[in-house]
C-alpha cells in the first residue's frame, strides 16, 4: 500500500507541474489517481494500463522536470514488478529518447532506469531489446558531449549490464553458480608467505566447486539466454580488437573499456567457458588471436594499443587465461608464457617489464597455477619448461642488478620497499623527486617484483610438499617410518620435479641478494624462503639441494672480518663452507643478518632432525662457530658502535643476542629427545666427523688455528653430552657412538682435548647412571623386587657393563698419565653418586682398581685407592656378595704397596671397616634366629652361635662371612711382617681391633684358628724380630749439606734402630693380646690347649722382663696385670692363673740386685702399683697364705731400695720411687673381713720400717736377709708352671746378700700417716693387739725430736698418736667402757705405753730450749698434746689404771716445775716458749681440781683424779710462793725475774677463781677439826686456800703490788670459806 501512497503523492505532483501548459497531462494524471484509488492492492496496477501511459506521456513532452518525475514513477513501477513485459518496448523508446536529451540528470536518470530493467524481470531475453538497452548505454558512454560522471555512470551500468545478461546464462545453462574468480587483481600482503597461502586457498575453491557442482562434459547446445551473451562477447571481442560490433551496431568505442569487460568475463565465469564450447571456441579463436596479437613486441603498437593502461589490460587479461584455462588452453598458454618471459629480456620500457614481472609474480605466488603449469608443461615431455624459464627470467632480473650504475642505491630502494611492506603501509617517492630517483625506484621496483617471484616458488613448492605431507604422499619429518624407495604420489612427483629443476636458479638469485642487502625485512624475507624451501627439500629428501641451501645459509651466518674475507677462498653458493680463518685478536661482528640467518638455520634444524642425515656437517660446523663466537672476548654485535669507549659501551643488545642464540643453540640438541634413534644417531656421527676434522686438522699446518680447533672439538663434546642426557630413556643405542669418540679423543696430543674428553666421559657416564632407568632399577633392587635370576633386566646389565667398561679400556690403553688418572678421578665420582646403583659392573671395576695399586706412579695409587676408600666405607652394601673378597684383596693390595705410606695405613683401616660390615650381615642373620639362654651371657651365645643355625643357606653364608674374615685376618698377619714400622704396627693394631670388637661374634673354631694361627705366631715372629733386629743407629733423611758435611733429619732415641722399632711393635702385640684377654677371657679358657697358650704366656712374659726393653717389659707386666684385674671381680679367673701371675711377680721382686738400674725399679713400680690394684679388685680371691705372699712381694720391693739410690733421693727430700709406690698402695691392701687375721701381720710388717731400738734392728736386719734369699732355682709354685719354666738367675755376689737398713727418716715419715690410717681401721680385737707396738714405735719415732728437731718424723708420730688417742677415748666414751673382747691386761698394757709416751715425750722434748727457736705449729703441737691429756684423758671416763692416772697427773706436775725448779741465776735464760709450756701444765692441774656445777657429772674417774691432782697441786702452789719468797728476801731492793713474777701472779689469780668438790676437800692436809667443821651443804668448796694460808700472809708484805692484790682477794675467800665475814 506504501507504493500506491507513492504514486499518487507522485500524480499529485505531476498534475501540479502540467496544470497550467499540459492539461491533457493533468487530466490523465487526475484520471489516474482515481484508477489508483480504485485498485484494492499493487499487483492490479499490471493490469490497468493508464496509470503507466501517464507517465510515459509525462515522459513524452520532453521537459526535465515531467520527465524526471515520469523516469522516477517507471523506475519504480519496474522495481516493484507492476510492468507488463509488453510495454517493455516503448519504455525503452521513451528510454532512447531521454538518453539523446542534454540534460544530465535525464541521462543519469535513463542509465538507472536501464540498470533496474536488467536487474528485474523485465530483463529482455530478446536479442533486438537488450542490444537497444546496451545501446543506449554504449551512446551515452561515447558521446563527446556527455559528461564524465555520466560516462563513468555509463560503463558502470554497461558492466552490471554484462554481468547479470552472464549471470542469466549460468543459470539458463544450469552452470554452478556463483563467482569462480576475482576480476581485480589480488593485491599484495605484507608476506609472500601469505600470498601463496591465500591463493591456493582460493583457487583450491574454485577447483572444489566446479568440479563438484560442474557438468561433467562440456555442451555445443546454448540455450537463448547462451546465444545472447555469446552475441554480446563477440561483439566485445570485435570492438576490443579495434572493429565494429555487428550484433550491437556500434561502430566502436574505447579498446580499454572492451577489453576491461573481457577481462571481467574471463576471471568472473571461467564455468560458462569450461562448459559451453561455443564459448571456449570464441575464447581459442577470438579472444587468444586479440591478445597475443595486442601482445606482441615486434612491431611499433598504434594508437590506444601503446599505453600503459591497455597493457596492463592485455596482460590482465593473459594472466586470466593462463591462470584459469591454461589447462584447455594448453598451446595458447604456452605462447601466452613464452611471450611474457620474451618480454623481461628484451629492450622495452621499464613500466613494461614491470607489469610483466607483476603478471608472473603473481603466478609464481599462486600455487595452484604452479602446480598446473608445471603438470602441463614443465613435466610435460612435449611443452616446454614454461616454470623453469619464468624463474631464470625472474632469476636474470634479480642479479642484473650487479650491472647497474645505481646497485647500492636500487639495493637501499629494494630494501625500503619491503620495509614498507612489512609495515603495511605503500612505499612512495617524494613529491619532488628527481627523474634519477624515479628511475631507480623503477629499477628496484622490478627488482622487488623478481625476488617476491622467486620467493613465491620456493612458498610454492613448500605448500605443495606440505599438501603431499598431508594426504600421506610423503612422510612428515616427524614420522619415524623410513622413507619409502621411490615417490609414487602426483604431488610428491610435482614438488621432487620442481626442486631437482629450480633449486640452483633460486639459489643462485636469492644468495646474490641476501648477501648484497642489509635490510631487515627483505633479510627475513629471503630466510624465509631458505628455511622454507630447506625444508621442502628435507622432507622431499632432495639431499644435494638441501645441501647446497644449508651451506649457503650458513654462509651468512657469522659475520667474517673484511681483512680475513679478503683472503679466504670464494666459494659457490652450493659449495661446502668452510670455517674462515680467523686470527685470535681479530673482531668478529654479528650483523642482524647473521643472527636471522642463525635463527633460520635453527629452525630449519628444529623442523628437519629426522632427515637431515649427512647434512648435519654442515649445521654443525656453523653451531661450533657460533659457540666460539659466543665465548669469544672479541665478538660482538652491530648495535654496539666501535667507536663508543668500552667502559661506556651499553652491551645489553649484544648479550641479549647471544643468550638468545646460545639458548637456540641449546634447545636444538635438548630437541633430540623427539628425534628417531636414527636421526640422532646421524646426529652424534656429524659431530663425531666434526670433531675429526678439527684433530686432523690440528695434526697438520694447516687451517685454523690450535683455538678454533680445541673449540669445535669442545663443541662437539658438549652436544653430544647434551644429546646424551635428552635421550636417557633410549641411551642404549646410542652410547657406543658417543664413548668411542670420547676416547679416540683422549689419544689426542694435546692435554686440552684429552681433559675435555676425560670430563665429558665423567659427565656420560654419571648421567647414564642418574638416569630414571637405572634409579628404578636400584630402587627395585634395595626393595627386593628382584628375586628371580631369570627375571633380571638383560638390557640394563649390558648397559651398565658398557658404561662402566670404557674405564678399564682407557686406563689401560691410555699411553699419558693423566688420562689414566682422569678414568680413575671419572670412577671415582661415579662411586662417590652412583656407587649404590651399580651392580653387574664390580668385577671390572675392582680389577681396574687391583691394577691400579701395583702402578709406579704416586698419583694413580692415590688415585685408585680413594676409589677403594669410596668402596669400603660407603659402597660395601651394595656389592655383590660374590664381590666382596675380591674388595677385601684389592683393599690388601694397597696396603702392601710400597709406594705410599699413607695409603697403607689408611687401607688397613679399611680393612676394619669391611669386618664391621661383615659382621654386621652375619648379626643380621643371626637375629633371625630365636634368642636363647635367658642368663643374659650374649657373649657366649654369640660366639655358640654357629652351632645353633639349623637353616642350610643361612649356614653357607656365615662359612662365607667365616671366609672373609680370616681373608682379612690373613692379610693383617702378612702385613704385621711389613719392615715399614708404620705399616706393621697399623696392621697389629688392626688385627686386635678387630678381635677385639667383633670378638664375641666368632665361633670357638674361629677363635682357635685365629689364637693358633694369627694371635700367637704374630707375637713368636714379632719376638724374633726384635730379638735378632740390628742395633745400629739410623742416620734420618739427609736434608742438605753445611761446610760440605751432610745434614741429616734427627730421630727420636726411641726409634733410631731397627730392634726398637720392633720392639714398639712387639708392644703393641702384647697390648692387643691384653685387650682380647680382658674381653673374652672366660670364653676363651673354654677352649682346646688354651692352657699351653697361657703358659707360653707366662714364658713369654717372663723373659720378656729379664730380656727384653723396657717397654716390652713394662707391656708383658700390663698384659698379665690387666687379665687378672679385669676378671678377678667378676669371678672369671680361677685361683690358679691368679697364683701364677703373683709368682712372676715374686721372681721378679726377689730377682737378684745385679736385675736393677732404672728398667727395674720402674718394672717393680708397676708391678707394685698392680698388686695394689689387683687386690683391691681380687680381695675376694686371696686367703691367708696368698695375702702373706701378696705382702711379701710388696716387702721385697721395698727393701730392694738400695742405700746409694735412697741417699741420693734423701739428699733432695724425696722418698725413693719404689718406695714411694709402695706407700700409694699399703692404704689399698688393708685385710677384707675373710683376712682380718692378717692385720695383725701387716701392721707388724709396717712397724720394721720405724725407728727401733739396735737389738730390734738387728733382728730386722737378720730377718730382711732371711727374707730376700731365694733359691733360683725355684719351681713357680701352685701348678700351673712347669718345669720349662725356670728363669735363669745370674750368681749373687756378697754384696748382693744383704739389704742394707733404711738409714734416713723419709720413708718412716710417709708411712706413719699410713700406719695410723690402717690401724683405725683393722677391727678392735685386731687393733689392740697390735696398739701397744704400734704406739711404743710411735714414741721412738717421737723421742727423734732430740736428734733432729727440725725433722717431720716426730711431729707426724705425735698427729698419729693424737689420732689414736683421740680415737680410743672416743669409743671408750660411747661404749662406757672397753670392748669385751678385750682383755684387762691388754688394755693395762696400752695405758702403761700411753704413759710412757708422755712421761718421756713431755717431760724429757716438750717445753724445752731443743733448738734456737720454736716454730709456732711445734707449739702449737704440744699445746694440743697437753690437751689431749688434760682435757680428754683425764677429765673422760675411761678404763685407766689408777696407777697409770697418778703417773699422768705427775707428768703434768713435772712439766709445769719447770719455770719454779730453775735457780734464780737461770731462770732469765729459760726461752717464753719454756715458760708458756710450764704454765700451760700448771693451768692443767687446776682444771684437773677444778669442780663446778656446770662440769657436768662428777664421776668416780673424775674424784679420783681431782683427789690425785689436789695434793700435787698444793705442793706445786706451796713450793712456787715458797720458792718467790725466799728469791726475794735473796734480791732484797732488786726486783725479781719477770718469768718468777708472772708464774706467782697466774697461781694467785689460779688460786683465786679455783673452787674444789666437797670430796676433794678430804684429801687437803688440814686439821680434822677444819674439815669437819667446813663440810657442809655446799659442795663447792674454797677450803684449799686454808692450805696456803701461811703463805698469802707472807706475800702480804711482797713488794710486787699485783701480787699484793691477789693476796688480799685470797684472804677475803679465806674469810668467806671460814665465815667470818661481817654481818650486816
Amino acid at each position: 500500500m506504501a507504493l500506491m501512497a507513492v504514486l499518487e503523492s507522485d500524480l499529485r505532483a505531476l498534475s501540479a507541474e502540467a496544470r497550467r501548459r499540459y492539461p491533457a497531462v493533468k487530466d490523465a494524471a487526475e484520471h489516474a489517481i482515481l484508477k489508483l484509488r480504485c485498485l484494492s492492492s499493487p499487483s492490479e496496477i499490471v493490469l490497468n494500463e493508464d496509470i503507466l501511459k501517464i507517465f510515459l506521456m509525462a515522459c513524452e513532452v520532453r521537459t526535465v522536470k515531467m520527465s524526471v518525475i515520469g523516469l522516477s514513477c517507471l523506475q519504480k513501477l519496474i522495481s516493484h514488478d507492476v510492468v507488463a513485459p509488453s510495454a517493455l518496448k516503448e519504455i525503452l523508446d521513451t528510454l532512447k529518447d531521454h538518453g539523446e536529451m542534454a540534460d544530465e540528470s535525464l541521462q543519469l536518470k535513463t542509465l538507472q532506469t536501464i540498470l533496474i530493467i536488467f536487474q528485474s524481470r523485465l530483463q529482455p531475453d530478446n536479442e533486438d531489446y537488450t542490444a537497444q538497452a546496451l545501446v543506449i548505454i554504449l551512446r551515452l558512454l561515447e558521446n563527446n558531449r556527455s559528461s564524465d560522471s555520466v560516462r563513468n555512470t555509463a560503463a558502470a551500468t554497461f558492466r552490471q549490464a554484462v554481468a547479470l545478461i552472464f549471470d542469466r546464462v549460468v543459470s539458463a545453462e544450469s552452470l554452478p553458480p556463483g563467482k569462480f574468480g576475482s576480476g581485480v587483481y589480488i593485491s599484495r600482503s605484507s608476506s609472500v608467505s601469505s600470498d601463496v597461502n591465500r591463493n591456493i586457498n582460493q583457487l583450491e575453491l574454485l577447483e572444489q566447486e566446479f568440479s563438484s557442482g560442474g557438468p561433467s562434459l562440456m555442451r555445443d547446445t546454448l540455450t537463448k539466454s547462451g546465444k545472447l551473451a555469446l552475441r554480446l562477447l563477440e561483439d566485445l571481442t570485435a570492438l576490443a580488437a579495434g572493429g565494429s560490433a555487428v550484433w550491437l551496431r556500434v561502430s566502436s568505442i574505447q579498446r580499454t573499456f572492451a577489453l576491461d569487460l573481457l577481462e571481467f568475463i574471463l576471471s568472473n565465469y571461467v564455468v560458462v567457458f569450461r562448459a559451453l564450447v561455443p564459448y571456449e571456441e570464441v575464447l581459442r579463436r577470438q579472444i587468444c588471436s586479440l591478445l597475443m596479437t595486442s601482445l606482441r613486441t615486434d612491431t611499433e603498437p598504434e594508437g590506444e594499443s601503446g599505453e600503459p593502461y591497455f597493457r596492463r589490460l592485455v596482460l590482465r587479461s593473459v594472466a586470466n587465461i593462463i591462470r584459469l584455462y591454461s589447462s584447455s588452453l594448453i598451446t595458447e598458454s604456452e605462447v601466452f608464457l613464452s611471450m611474457l618471459v620474451r618480454v623481461i629480456s628484451l629492450d622495452l620500457p621499464l613500466w613494461h617489464r614491470i607489469l610483466v614481472l607483476e603478471i608472473l609474480r603473481g603466478f609464481c605466488v599462486e600455487a595452484r597455477t604452479m602446480q598446473v603449469l608445471f603438470l602441463n608443461f614443465d613435466m610435460h615431455p612435449k611443452n616446454t619448461n614454461v616454470v623453469e624459464g619464468m624463474v631464470k627470467a625472474l632469476a636474470r632480473v634479480v642479479s642484473s642488478i650487479q650491472f647497474q650504475d645505481t646497485c647500492e642505491e636500487s639495493l637501499a630502494a629494494v630494501a625500503g620497499m619491503f620495509s614498507s611492506k612489512a609495515k603495511g603501509i605503500e612505499w612512495s617517492l617524494d613529491s619532488d623527486a628527481s627523474n634519477a630517483a624515479v628511475l631507480v625506484a623503477s629499477e628496484a621496483h622490478a627488482i622487488t617484483l623478481a625476488i617476491e617471484g622467486l620467493l613465491g616458488v620456493v612458498f610454492t613448492v613448500a605448500t605443495l610438499t606440505d599438501e603431499a605431507v598431508d594426504v600421506g604422499e610423503l612422510d612428515s619429518p616427524r614420522c619415524e617410518s623410513d622413507p619409502p624407495a621411490k615417490l609414487t604420489g602426483r604431488t610428491a612427483l610435482l614438488c621432487v620435479s620442481m626442486v631437482d629443476s629450480l633449486w640452483l636458479t633460486i639459489l643462485d638469485a636469492l644468495s646474490f641478494i641476501l648477501a648484497k642487502s642489509q635490510g631487515e625485512a627483505i633479510i627475513l624475507e629471503i630466510l624465509k624462503g631458505y628455511q622454507a624451501f630447506t625444508q621442502a627439500c628435507g622432507i622431499l629428501h632432495a639431499v644435494e639441494p638441501l645441501n647446497s641451501f644449508l651451506a649457503s645459509l650458513c654462509k651468512f651466518t657469522i659475520g667474517i672480518p673484511v681483512e680475513v674475507e679478503k683472503r679466504s677462498v670464494v666459494q659457490s653458493p652450493g659449495s661446502k663452507r668452510s670455517e674462515a680463518l680467523l686470527e685470535p685478536k681479530e673482531t668478529i661482528v654479528l650483523t642482524p643478518k647473521n643472527v636471522q640467518a642463525l635463527r633460520t638455520l635453527f629452525n630449519i634444524s628444529h623442523r628437519l632432525h629426522n632427515v637431515l642425515g649427512p647434512s648435519w656437517s654442515l649445521v654443525l660446523e656453523t653451531l661450533a662457530s657460533l659457540d666460539r663466537t659466543i665465548h669469544s672476548p672479541h665478538a660482538t654485535t652491530q648495535e654496539v658502535s666501535t667507536a663508543v669507549p668500552k667502559l661506556t659501551r651499553d652491551s645489553s643488545g649484544q648479550y641479549s643476542d647471544f643468550h638468545i642464540l646460545s639458548s637456540l643453540n641449546s634447545q636444538l640438541f635438548e630437541s633430540s629427545a623427539l628425534m628417531h634413534v636414527a636421526a640422532v644417531k646421524s646426529l652424534l656421527s656429524a659431530l663425531r666427523q666434526l670433531s675429526h676434522q678439527c684433530m686432523s686438522a690440528a695434526v697438520s699446518s694447516f687451517g685454523p688455528p690450535s683455538s678454533q680447533k680445541s673449540g669445535s672439538i669442545c663443541f662437539s663434546v658438549e652436544r653430544m653430552l647434551s644429546i646424551l642426557v635428552n635421550n636417557m630413556h633410549r641411551v642404549g643405542p646410542l652410547w657406543n657412538e658417543v664413548i668411542c669418540h670420547f676416547i679416540e679423543l683422549t689419544d689426542s696430543s694435546n692435554q686440552h682435548v684429552r681433559t675435555i674428553a676425560l670430563n665429558a666421559m665423567d659427565q656420560s657416564i654419571s648421567a647414564v647412571l642418574g638416569s630414571n632407568q637405572v634409579q628404578e632399577y636400584a630402587s627395585s633392587k634395595l626393595q627386593g623386587a628382584c628375586n628371580d635370576v631369570q627375571t633380571e633386566n638383560i638390557e640394563l646389565r649390558s648397559l651398565e657393563c658398557a658404561v662402566i667398561s670404557p674405564l678399564k679400556v682407557l686406563y689401560s690403553s691410555a699411553q699419558n698419565i693423566d688420562v689414566r688418572a682422569g678414568s680413575l678421578k671419572i670412577l671415582l665420582h661415579v662411586l662417590e653418586r652412583h656407587g649404590e646403583k651399580l651392580h653387574y659392573s664390580w668385577p671390572n671395576i675392582l680389577e681396574l682398581l687391583r691394577s691400579v695399586a701395583n702402578a709406579a706412579e704416586k698419583d694413580l695409587i692415590t688415585l685408585g685407592f680413594q676409589n677403594l676408600r669410596v668402596i669400603m666405607n660407603d659402597g660395601l652394601s651394595t656389592v655383590p656378595a660374590d664381590c666382596l673378597h675380591v674388595c677385601i684383596d684389592v683393599t690388601g693390595a694397597y696396603s702392601a704397596q710400597n709406594t705410599e705410606l699413607n695409603i697403607s695405613l689408611t687401607a688397613i683401616g679399611l680393612l676394619w671397616t669391611s669386618t664391621d660390615f661383615i659382621v654386621k650381615g652375619f648379626l643380621y642373620k643371626q637375629n633371625e634366629e630365636k634368642e636363647s639362654d635367658s642368663n643374659g651371657m650374649k657373649e657366649e651365645r654369640a660366639l655358640s652361635f654357629s652351632g645353633k643355625v639349623n637353616d642350610q643357606a643361612l649356614q653357607m653364608s656365615i662359612v662365607d662371612c667365616d671366609k672373609l674374615l680370616f681373608s682379612i685376618f690373613s692379610l693383617l698377619q702378612n702385613l704385621g711382617a711389613d719392615e715399614r714400622p708404620e705399616v706393621r704396627n697399623s696392621a697389629v693394631r688392626t688385627l686386635f681391633q678387630i678381635l677385639g670388637s667383633h670378638g664375641q661374634k666368632l665361633s670357638k673354631s674361629m677363635w682357635e684358628d685365629c689364637l693358633w694361627n694369627y694371635v700367637l705366631p704374630t707375637l713368636d715372629r714379632s719376638s724374633h724380630m726384635a730379638a735378632t733386629s740390628s742395633k745400629t743407629e739410623w742416620q734420618g733423611k739427609e736434608l742438605g749439606t753445611r761446610g760440605g758435611k751432610a745434614i741429616h733429619m734427627l730421630i727420636h732415641h726411641s726409634r733410631n734402630t731397627a730392634q726398637k722399632q720392633w720392639d714398639e711393635t712387639l708392644v703393641l702385640v702384647l697390648g692387643g693380646i691384653a685387650r682380647i684377654l680382658r674381653s673374652f677371657f672366660p670364653f676363651l679358657r673354654s677352649l682346646e690347649n688354651f692352657q699351653s697358650g697361657w703358659q707360653t704366656l707366662l714364658l713369654f712374659v717372663r723373659n720378656s722382663i729379664f730380656n727384653g726393653s723396657k717397654e716390652v717389659a713394662l707391656a708383658a707386666v700390663n698384659c698379665l696385670q690387666s687379665t687378672i684385674v679385669s676378671h678377678s671381680p667378676k669371678g672369671n679367673l680361677p685361683m690358679p692363673y691368679l697364683t701364677s701371675v703373683l709368682d712372676v711377680y715374686e721372681l721378679v721382686m726377689h730377682k737378684s740386685p745385679n736385675y736393677n738400674g732404672n728398667m727395674a725399679y720402674k718394672l717393680k713400680q708397676e708391678i707394685l702399683y698392680g698388686l695394689g690394684e689387683l687386690y683391691v679388685q681380687a680381695q675376694g680371691m686371696f686367703d691367708n697364705g696368698t695375702y702373706l705372699k701378696l705382702l711379701s712381694v710388696v716387702d721385697s720391693g721395698i727393701k730392694q731400695a738400695k742405700v746409694a739410690n735412697s741417699n741420693g733421693e734423701a739428699e733432695y727430700g724425696h722418698v725413693p720411687p719404689l718406695q714411694r709406690t709402695a706407700l700409694e698402695i699399703l692404704p689399698q691392701l688393708r685385710p677384707a673381713e675373710h683376712l682380718s687375721a692378717m692385720w695383725s701381720s701387716l701392721l707388724a710388717k709396717l712397724l720394721l720400717y720405724l725407728p727401733s731400738s739396735d737389738s730390734c734392728m738387728d733382728k730386722i736386719e737378720d730377718e730382711n736377709d732371711q727374707e730376700t734369699r731365694i733359691n733360683d732355682d725355684a719351681e713357680v709354685s701352685n701348678g700351673v708352671a712347669s718345669e720349662s719354666q725356670r728363669v735363669e738367675a745370674s750368681p749373687k755376689s756378697p754384696e748382693s746378700t744383704t739389704v742394707p737398713s733404711i738409714s734416713n727418716h723419709l720413708f718412716a715419715e710417709k708411712l706413719v700417716p699410713v700406719l695410723v690410717d690402717l690401724l683405725l681401721q683393722a677391727p678392735p680385737a685386731e687393733k689392740y693387739k697390735i696398739l701397744p707396738d704400734i704406739i711404743q714405735s710411735l714414741g721412738r719415732c717421737m723421742i727423734t725430736r732430740r736428734d733432729n728437731p727440725d725433722g717431720s718424723l716426730w711431729r707426724l708420730a705425735v698427729e698419729g698418736f693424737i689420732r689414736i688417742l683421740l680415737d680410743d677415748v672416743k669409743k671408750l666414751t660411747e661404749k662406757a667402757g672397753p670392748e669385751l673382747t678385750i682383755t684387762r691386761p691388754a688394755r693395762m698394757r696400752i695405758w702403761k705405753e700411753v704413759a710412757d709416751i708422755f712421761e718421756i715425750f713431755l717431760i724429757g722434748y716438750c717445753g724445752r730450749a731443743l733448738s734456737v727457736t720454736v716454730d709456732s705449729a711445734d707449739e702449737s703441737l704440744e699445746m694440743n698434746l697437753l690437751d689431749i691429756l688434760g682435757d680428754k684423758i683425764l677429765k673422760s671416763q675411761t678404763d685407766a689404771p689408777l696407777d697409770i692416772l697418778e703417773r699422768l697427773i705427775t707428768t703434768l706436775d713435772r712439766c709445769a716445775s719447770r719455770t719454779c725448779s730453775l735457780p734464780l741465776e737461770t731462770v732469765e735464760l729459760m726461752p717464753s716458749h719454756c715458760s708458756r709450756f710450764s704454765l700451760t701444765c700448771l693451768q692443767k692441774l687446776f682444771l684437773l681440781c677444778s669442780f663446778s656445777h656446770g662440769t657436768g657429772e662428777w664421776t668416780s674417774t673424775r674424784c679420783e683424779v681431782s683427789n690425785i691432782s689436789i695434793k700435787l697441786l698444793m705442793t706445786r702452789c706451796e713450793f712456787i710462793l715458797g720458792r718467790f719468797l725466799m728469791d726475794g728476801s735473796r734480791l732484797g731492793e732488786n726486783p725479781l725475774p719477770a718469768a718468777r713474777v708472772e708464774e706467782v701472779i697466774f697461781v694467785l689469780q689460779e688460786l683465786a677463781l679455783l673452787v674444789v668438790h666437797s670430796d676433794t676437800v678430804s684429801q687437803l692436809n688440814l686439821h680434822p677439826y677444819l674439815k669437819e667443821g667446813l663440810t657442809g651443804e655446799n659442795q663447792a668448796r674454797r677450803t684449799h686456800l686454808l692450805v696456803l694460808f701461811p703463805s698469802f700472809c707472807e706475800l702480804v708484805i711482797s713488794r710486787e703490788a699485783r701480787v699484793r692484790e691477789l693476796v688480799q682477794v685470797l684472804l677475803r675467800h679465806i674469810i668467806v670459806e671460814l665465815g667470818l665475814q661481817k654481818s650486816t
